[in-house]
């Protein structure tokens, strides 16, 4: 009983109107009401302490000849001197930025206030009615009157101030028309009560009201705000926080950091479980992230698998550093969604204001940079930025200008490496391989320039430029060789490609079977869920498809029953350590045996002496490619040696 009794009185004085029967609220929004019934007390605060000095100025000029007239100037300059420091107050907090949260113990002050202000208007007619004259009678009951209406007013929207103010006026005026006893004053006392009951009735209405509207506009603001899957902030309340911060660095130069973090694995989860499962993965980490956070700091998902963070009031980087430790530890136990433990990781970049900047502009653009390098660590790493990832992203936007125009300015070409097949010793194909030679930075290795052409979209036009001159290619090489492309995973997510392949075979005049599509399963497969379906279209065209790096992804065997592969290619990583890692060999062994009972060609890349060649003849591996077998050549190379085998086996016949 007495823990309720104490829980009822602090809601009460914090001005919470569910102590007066309204519907409860938590804390948070309690502390957004709190702050919006602060707000309109301050902007009427000022107006309302000048009336104040002013009333407590008159009622001194009124008792200047009464003979309490020390006393009311005692009183009068004591009401001035609060009312200024009151209204001096108020003028300078509503200069400061609007809070959005505001403490219980910020509503106990002004519950305080207003009934000390109440208190010195209630002594009035207690010390200074009685024998002041009529005229002075009249100034009192007007003032009295008037501080009811005016408190009423001020507090209308915290009722508990109200009554803090009025009642002791109220208290003051009862006492003193009692000891009056005449029946006149009984009646201006029946006025009083009269009187004082419709202001408080119109303070309790204006109060729920003036509620209502504020829950209201802040469930508005925050569906606006939130995230609709999370219920976490969204980009539009992350920008106005970054804002905020900004503004208090400019202010006080307090620091903060921004935090951005990028989830692995989020499109597979999507692709392989569904949508909902997806929906059900980021709802799982965006409880983790929080859990993760100090009380008043909220994530944010500002992206499909993005999340970020505002560190304020950072003394040290240190801290920030410790926070996004604990993001990515929180990663450690997998998620468990529809049954099945699915494991989740993250990357973080960091960016420190106003060391890495003091624009919205600038730390965002160098916390991505910062998360960019991070993801190209692996998953669970965290990067601060540096100014060395300034420079690299520029030399990156100045490659991904260059490669733009570099078809166009016949930079790229193509070269071919062969398979060789070990029963008959004949060569059967090549594999197409890219490359870009820069005019003032020479030749760039694919790995450099491939990854920039997949982030920007200028894959697209490499891949249909590539497919079309590897079929002009072939157009001059004997019919049973063929030609093996390489498709990056975003080329996947272009719907023509499939017509472009047939444009490209049909203006070449080459029969769909000598083209040959590899892909990286590891890469490619288990983000891109449209895949499977483009590449049996593939294969009902007659083009041949290729899994490259057979043996570094996760789910080989699951796609070999999905996909009707035409070959698969040990991954070389396997084949250069097979004669002396047992456990390689045995790899390479049931690969092939695999491959063999699936009817599926074996290809052994990164072939680079006899001995490797010798040991995959033995076990009966289709084809291979290396070194030892041919370095990749240029289309003129190769049918320059096709001419001189032709002529040579013409003089033999």
């Amino acid at each position: 009983m007495r823990t309720y009794l104490s829980s009822y009185l602090a809601r009460m004085l914090a001005g919470d109107l569910a102590a007066f029967g309204a519907p409860p609220t938590d804390d948070a929004l309690a502390g957004h009401i709190r702050a919006e019934q602060i707000s309109l007390v301050l902007g009427y605060s000022v107006g309302i302490m000048l009336a104040n000095a002013c009333n407590a100025l008159v009622l001194a000029v009124a008792l200047w000849q009464s003979p309490d007239w020390a006393f009311a100037l005692v009183w009068a300059a004591g009401v001035i001197s609060a009312a200024l420091f009151f209204g001096l107050q108020a003028r300078a907090s509503r200069r400061i930025a609007k809070p959005q949260f505001v403490s219980r113990r910020t509503m106990y002050r002004l519950v305080r206030n207003a009934l000390a202000l109440g208190a010195a208007w209630g002594i009035v007619p207690v010390a200074f009615f009685a024998d002041a004259s009529s005229g002075a009678q009249l100034v009192i009951t007007c003032l009295c009157a008037g501080m009811l209406a005016g408190g009423a007013f001020a507090f209308s929207t915290v009722p508990i101030a109200a009554i803090a103010f009025t009642a002791p006026i109220f208290l003051g005026t009862a006492v003193c028309l009692a000891r009056e006893g005449d029946f006149v004053y009984l009646l201006v006392a029946v006025l009083v009560v009269v009187y004082g009951l419709v202001l408080l009735r119109g303070v309790f209405v204006h109060a729920f009201e003036f509620r209502r509207r504020v829950i209201a506009q802040h469930e508005a603001e925050r569906t606006v705000r939130q995230d609709s899957l999370t219920h976490l902030p969204n980009r539009i309340a992350f920008n106005e926080a970054l804002a905020g911060a900004l503004n208090r660095l400019a202010r006080s130069g307090e620091e903060f950091a921004v935090l951005l973090l990028d989830l692995d694995r989020f499109k597979e989860v999507n692709d392989r479980f569904g949508h909902p499962a997806g929906d059900e993965f980021l709802v799982q980490v965006a409880a983790r992230l929080q859990r993760c956070t100090r009380a008043a700091e909220h994530v944010a998902r500002i992206g499909g698998d993005e999340f970020a963070l505002i560190m304020s009031n950072l003394t040290r980087p240190e801290d920030a550093l410790a926070i996004a430790e604990r993001f990515v530890a929180s990663f450690a136990e997998p998620f468990v969604i529809e049954g099945c433990e699915i494991a989740g990781a993250t990357n973080i970049g960091i960016v420190l204001a106003p060391r890495d900047g003091n624009t919205s502009h600038d730390l965002l653009k160098h916390v991505d940079i910062a998360l960019h390098r991070a993801k190209k660590s692996g998953p669970g790493t965290i990067a601060f930025f540096e100014a060395s990832d300034d420079k690299s992203a520029r030399d990156r936007r100045a490659l991904q200008r260059d490669l733009e125009r570099a078809i166009d300015a016949n930079e790229l070409f193509l070269v071919y490496q062969p398979f060789l097949d070990i029963r008959t010793g004949r060569i059967t194909g090549f594999e197409a391989l890219l490359r870009w030679q820069h005019p003032e930075r020479g030749l760039i290795p694919p790995t450099v320039f491939i990854p920039i052409a997949e982030e920007s979209g200028v894959i697209h036009q490499l891949g249909e430029w590539v497919i079309r001159q590897a079929c002009a290619t072939l157009s001059r090489w004997p019919d049973r060789i063929r030609i093996a492309v390489n498709f990056s995973a975003v080329q996947f997510q272009n719907v023509g490609i499939l017509q472009t392949i047939v444009q490209a075979l049909t203006a070449a005049n080459v029969s769909p079977h000598r083209l040959e599509i590899e892909i990286t399963e590891s890469m490619l497969i288990s983000k891109y869920g449209s895949a499977p379906a483009i590449l049996n279209s593939l294969i009902e065209l007659g083009v041949t498809v290729a899994l490259d790096d057979f043996g570094t992804g996760f789910s080989s065997l699951t796609y070999l029953r999905k996909v009707p592969f035409s070959r698969i290619k040990i991954d070389q990583s396997f084949i250069r350590d097979m004669l002396t890692q047992p456990d390689c060999a045995a790899i390479v062994k049931s690969v092939i045996g695999l491959a063999q009972d699936l009817q599926i060609g074996v290809v052994a890349e990164g072939v680079e002496t006899a001995d490797q060649l010798e040991y995959l003849r033995q076990t009966s591996c289709d084809e291979v490619q290396g070194y030892l077998i041919g370095r990749p050549m240029s289309a003129s190379e190769i049918s320059a040696l096709f001419d001189r085998s032709s002529r040579q086996s013409v003089h033999a016949a």
